[in-house]
């Protein structure tokens, strides 16, 4: 029994709750505004065709951006949630009408390629154009260079289809997949045909860059041309030589072509190969009949993996050479699939080309290993977004639609980036470590000393033609290191002996420092190098360490001290959660402005169409833009979004609420 204060009434009224994401939208709404976002795909994502009606592409554009941002499962569902609050939502965008839900199905049927294009150039030209980043991120080898590391991988998804009879008194069955999909690998999802999409992820801030899918198994050399090129571009904005950016593929781009394709763009990458026809090569069983290099334990999974580096090996006979790294393990009941067994020894391949000392064996298998910031992205995304559901049964519908939910992602990134500004954060991805100069050997008797050889000073070459600063102008300091005449270091990057007895140690300074170096034009007799300064030097042994005749050591006269190996990125949920948890939790109030007042009536008079207006199709770009807008003497309303800082609104042009 209810206590006697409470009392419960009920109003045959109807008054619909406001939907909790649709303060989101109306904060995505004024930030695409704000950012000319809007204003830009009005103008450039066109498409027309015949009998196109009352609306244009940015009424269904900007529907989906609110589907996308809602998370309702299904579109009937989101249409049922909208349609009390259809009006305040499209004059959020200045529109007047919304797109009924099967005109919006129709539209995305009829979409073509170049509508697609043009979306996508345009999301990508806004990835470039804005960091809501202070900083990149990056990998940070031994040797501190800097890397930035981009994900290119595939997802799938399948349908399921009723199974019908395939009969000659029937006709053939008409599938609604039939376009979009196709039978294919389908890995742990249950259905009968597939789609798959490849993203490009930049591992550090967790942004998307691209999107390109197919049916069945795809097209996955043609989309990693697209991605590469996608990736170029992003280098190039940053000011980064390609070099230094590293592409992390799975097995599936394993052989020697697709390899080849990123190589040949002057991309790193770093690759699980199924080229296992490189075992058989001269140099890698040479290798594999020595030592190990290093002895890997996986920390959850407990196996134990042999590592053995090969630093030169062709991936054809007349191919680019890569660094190959073969981990071993022996067979066992539980073995992964993944890999090719030979005598009991099941061997697996990763292929890079990330220098020595600057990573070690080890250092790439768990680079490669360490895939979890991309899967737990996806995961993230099916969760949040559903990207992979059926939004259209034609692939440019289909797509369009994947490439408005990644521009979402993005955008709920700077949204909670300019919410609550968040740190870099900085994880020891491996510990500093000291490379021995030689393989350990049997220790000499006292009586009988090792014979330590001494070095003279260094001899520097002798100073350019084009008036370049001299070897002798690089000062040697007491840690091994060079001073620059900007006082900068240079650090050794490469010791090795030559066949004349002398030792050849090769210096070279950091990217970032040369960048904005004062005198970096006429240090490197030129602004417009990519690469930061170098410096070789010769040391010849002195006679005396040499009195006794003893040979010629072919070792490194010293140990290499390398720096750890450091993993910098932005937290990905935080970020996100913070964001997600602050506008779906507060009020959001509507203020409609008073009705104005009825103008007098007057007679009607009849409408005459031309025959452009009743062709619709007919009509020019600013007149089919014009048709669905918001008129300017429409009642106006204000949405009051609770709970954001005054920051916040100073970031996007947010009218701040006085408070008293």
């Amino acid at each position: 029994m209810l206590h006697p204060a409470a009392t419960i009434q009920i109003s045959p009224e109807s008054a619909p709750s406001t939907p909790a994401w649709f303060g989101e939208v109306a904060a995505v709404a004024q930030a695409l505004i704000y950012l000319g976002r809007l204003e830009a795909m009005k103008e450039r994502v066109r498409f027309a065709r015949p009998r196109f009606g009352l609306y244009d592409t940015i009424d269904f554009v900007v529907v989906l951006i609110g589907y996308a941002l809602s998370g309702e499962p299904t579109l009937k569902a989101f249409y049922e949630r909208l349609l009390p609050f259809a009006t305040p939502f499209m004059a959020l965008f200045g529109r007047a009408s919304l797109p009924h839900c099967s005109t919006l199905s129709r539209f995305l049927a009829a979409l073509d390629q170049s509508t697609l294009e043009a979306l996508r150039a345009l999301f990508q030209e806004d990835v470039l154009a804005r960091n809501p980043f202070p900083s990149s991120g990056g990998l940070f080898d031994r040797m501190e260079h800097q890397w930035i590391v981009i994900d290119v991988d595939g997802t799938r998804q399948a349908a399921r289809q009723r199974a019908l009879p395939q009969l000659e008194s029937l006709p053939a069955p008409h599938r609604r997949f039939d376009q979009v999909c196709a039978p294919g690998y389908q890995g742990r999802k249950r259905g009968e045909v597939v789609r798959t999409r490849t993203v490009v992820l930049q591992a550090h801030t967790h942004q998307f860059l691209g999107t390109f899918g197919e049916s069945g198994n795809g097209d996955y050399r043609g989309e990693l041309r697209r991605a590469i090129q996608v990736i170029t571009t992003y280098a190039t904005q940053l000011g980064l030589p390609p070099a230094s950016i590293l592409v992390r593929l799975d097995g599936l781009y394993g052989d020697a072509a697709p390899l080849l394709d990123v190589l040949s763009a002057d991309l790193g990458v770093i690759a699980r190969s199924r080229a296992y026809h490189l075992l058989d090569l001269a140099m890698v069983k040479q290798t594999l009949a020595g030592a190990p290099v290093h002895v890997s334990t996986h920390p959850e999974s407990g196996m134990t993996r042999t590592l053995y580096d090969c630093p030169a090996v062709p991936l054809t006979p007349t191919g680019r050479e890569v660094r190959l790294v073969v981990a071993a393990h022996p067979v066992t009941t539980s073995s992964s699939p993944v890999g090719v067994e030979r005598d009991g020894t099941v061997y697996e391949l990763f292929v890079s080309t990330l220098p020595s000392p600057a990573f070690t064996a080890s250092d790439v298998l768990d680079l490669y290993l360490h895939r979890g910031s991309f899967e737990t992205v996806l995961a993230d995304e099916d969760h949040e977004q559903d990207s992979d559901r059926w939004c259209s049964h034609t692939p440019n519908g289909q797509e369009f639609w994947q490439i408005l939910c990644q521009w979402v992602w993005n955008l709920r990134l700077e949204l909670g980036q300019h919410l609550s500004s968040s740190e870099l954060r900085t994880t020891e991805f491996a510990e500093a470590c000291v490379v021995e100069s030689a393989p350990a050997v049997e220790p000499v008797p006292p009586e009988k000393p090792t014979p330590q050889v001494q070095y003279g000073p260094p001899q520097w070459a002798r100073p350019s033609f084009t008036g370049g600063f001299p070897g002798s102008a690089f000062i040697p300091q007491p840690d091994g290191t060079l001073r620059c005449p900007a006082d900068r270091p240079l650090y050794p990057q490469e010791r090795r002996s030559e066949r004349d007895g002398s030792l050849r140690v090769l210096y070279a300074a950091r990217i970032g420092p040369c960048r904005s170096c004062p005198v970096r034009a006429k240090c490197q007799e030129s602004s417009d190098t990519i690469k930061p300064r170098r410096v070789s030097a010769v040391f010849w042994p002195l006679e005396s360490s040499r009195s006794d005749g003893s040979p010629m050591p072919t070792d490194t006269p010293a140990s290499l001290p390398l720096a750890p190996v450091l993993w910098k990125d932005w937290p990905r949920c935080h970020i996100r959660r913070k964001w997600l948890k602050v506008i779906r939790r507060e009020t959001v109030i509507f203020t409609f402005d008073a009705t104005p007042a009825l103008p007098p009536i007057t007679p009607a008079v009849e409408e005459i169409l031309s025959r452009a207006r009743r062709a619709h199709w007919r009509l020019s770009w600013e007149q089919r833009l014009t048709h669905n807008a918001r008129s300017s003497d429409a009642p106006r309303f204000s949405v009051t979004l609770h709970g954001l800082p005054a920051t916040f609104a100073r970031s996007f042009g947010f009218d701040l609420l006085a408070t008293a």
